[in-house]
């Protein structure tokens, strides 16, 4: 499995689009409000890669998954972290976070900082069998009770 950074070569927005949907697919109709994937475009996606540091995960050619990070003061934000279905519970992710965790440290930042679905209680396992901890939860706006997990790893 090789990571490639996005870059102002990349050229396969269509097929990260087609990637993230279908990873977040499994959601649709678990979680309230709905995944933000869904507002993603391929012009959306080329702003988010240019503003944030994008990530992918290739098996020869076939896109077997993604992250985006964001440095934040004191953490890297993780956000889109999503791993094709056939590629699922084969380390993909676990291999796209310690890629996160490398470019926090570059960046002398302390830890690493995400947000998960309330009702994703799988997520929340795996990411605390990974090393995160729960720091807080937070609501959408229009939402009166908490919608996200944010949790925290600390390098």
């Amino acid at each position: 499995m090789q990571i490639i950074g996005i870059d102002a070569t990349f050229d396969r927005y269509a097929d990260l689009l087609d990637l993230i949907l279908g990873a977040f697919a499994s959601m649709d109709g678990r979680i309230d409000p709905p995944s933000s994937a869904h507002a993603l475009t391929i012009e959306g996606l080329k702003q988010k890669a240019s503003a944030e540091i994008g990530l992918i995960a290739l098996d020869g050619s076939e896109m077997a998954g993604c992250i985006f990070c964001k440095p934040e003061s004191d953490c890297l934000y993780v956000g889109k972290l999503a791993v094709a279905v056939a590629y699922q519970r084969k380390g993909v992710g676990r291999l796209l976070l310690a890629r996160a965790e490398d470019t926090a440290r570059s960046l002398n930042l302390s830890g690493l900082r995400l947000q998960t679905r309330i009702e994703l209680v799988e997520n929340h396992r795996t990411f605390a069998a990974w090393g995160f901890v729960e720091t807080g939860r937070t609501a959408h706006a229009g939402f009166t009770r908490p919608t996200t997990v944010e949790m925290r790893k600390t390098l």
